[in-house]
């Protein structure tokens, strides 16, 4: 089944209709956010990244839970054949590659565990993957955010586990490395950011 743009909005559509809630606009932002960036990138395609971009929560289809959405969305796009976006839905999770810096639960079997162990430690990396982690920290549900407000939204719902400055570390390294490549700043590339950040 070919990944496209429709499809990839289509199964997110269904997908909330199978599990409703916040994370369905979400993901819409977080792809607009990858799409607006990869526009400006040579080595990138803002289609793909756009279907990646909706893509990576799609594993919450299967209802709420924490770290299993991210097993669940890469088994959801295998069976389709979409091998880049089923990395995503792990990979966006771990802008440190390792498990270890995971900041929910692990309500997987522990078979799951150590196949995402492995996955995690053994993924090569490329500016897809990197660039949903960065659009996953500017994307609140009600639109695009400065990462610092993102950064409390999930603290305040996670907590701060041991991983979590490196992890901000981590994903502020992200936004100075696409501003390198897109030129500008990445705030300028989200409409509507200043009005949702202090909204």
């Amino acid at each position: 089944m070919e990944l496209n743009c429709r499809r990839a909005e289509l199964e997110l559509e269904h997908a909330g209709t199978l599990n409703p809630g916040a994370w369905v606009e979400h993901s819409r932002f977080v792809a607009l956010a990858c799409q607006n960036i990869a526009a400006r990138c040579e080595n990138l395609s803002a289609d793909q990244a756009y279907c990646f971009g909706l893509l990576h929560d799609i594993g919450r289809y299967a209802g709420i839970s924490s770290e299993r959405h991210l097993i669940d969305g890469y088994r959801f796009c295998m069976e389709r054949g979409w091998e880049k976006a089923a990395q995503i839905c792990i990979s966006h999770a771990f802008m440190i590659q390792d498990i270890h810096t995971s900041i929910g639960t692990f309500d997987v079997s522990e078979e799951d565990y150590r196949f995402m162990e492995t996955f995690v430690k053994n993924a090569v990396y490329d500016d897809y993957d990197r660039l949903v982690q960065l659009c996953d920290a500017l994307a609140l549900p009600s639109g695009f955010c400065l990462l610092e407000k993102r950064f409390v939204d999930v603290a305040l719902r996670y907590g701060t586990p041991p991983a979590t400055i490196p992890r901000w570390k981590k994903i502020l390294e992200l936004r100075r490395y696409f501003e390198e490549k897109t030129g500008g700043a990445i705030y300028a590339l989200l409409p509507g950011i200043v009005e949702n950040t202090f909204a």
